[in-house]
């Protein structure tokens, strides 16, 4: 059998590896090694591993579609814990995921103060981002951990998802926000920050969140 180190590893930008057959010993190895500071996302489900390399442009979408959220959240005067892209984990169901972006906002309270995240004590994150197309590993985590509502930005268009009776179906909106059409804002506001950049975009987004509270 041959053995490799992850350093051996090399994953370009916009691409992925998985690995099979992978326990949670290894899984939470793997996490060890490659530490908090890194650029890579992981997706883990039932022993399968996924590594994903977003592309430099990711940054870029995943940090304005955070602000947009934080913004409307503000806007609304909602209590919110963002979370960002921390590790979510369980081992009774050998599950482990890493949004973008997340938030809590039903259970903001519980989070409050919190540094590390035990699923088997606290809840998921209430809203979830994913910039670049999540893979089936990574919903199948998702679904499992139980994350309520899950949006995937990928080639210029969000997709809402909603989990009813334990599966994923998709939303034309948003339940945490479903008097603002979020699918169009975040496309709509997105191509606008490619010609204003990123302050005048968000301030155009928050006179437009403004104006639809009106």
């Amino acid at each position: 059998m041959v053995m490799l180190q992850l350093r051996q590893i090399v994953v370009y930008p916009g691409q992925r590896i998985q690995l099979q057959e992978v326990n949670w010993s290894e899984f939470e190895a793997i996490l060890d090694e490659l530490g908090d500071q890194r650029a890579s996302r992981l997706a883990y489900s039932d022993g399968i591993l996924e590594i994903r390399m977003p592309l430099p442009e990711h940054e870029v979408d995943n940090e304005l579609i955070g602000d947009m959220v934080k913004i409307i959240l503000e806007e609304l005067d909602i209590d919110n814990e963002c979370f960002g892209s921390t590790t979510f984990k369980r081992q009774d169901m050998a599950k482990g995921i890493e949004p973008d972006q997340c938030f809590y906002i039903e259970n903001y309270a519980v989070m409050i103060g919190k540094r590390r995240v035990d699923l088997t004590i606290d809840p998921p994150p209430d809203l979830a981002i994913e910039v670049d197309v999540t893979s089936k590993t990574g919903l199948d985590a998702y679904q499992a951990l139980g994350v309520r509502e899950l949006w995937r930005f990928d080639c210029g268009q969000l997709r809402i998802s909603c989990l009813q009776d334990g599966k994923y179906q998709d939303s034309a909106t948003s339940p945490h926000f479903p008097n603002f059409p979020i699918i169009e804002l975040v496309s709509q506001f997105l191509d606008r920050a490619q010609i204003e950049g990123r302050s005048q975009t968000l301030k155009a987004f928050r006179h437009k969140v403004r104006a639809l509270i009106d």
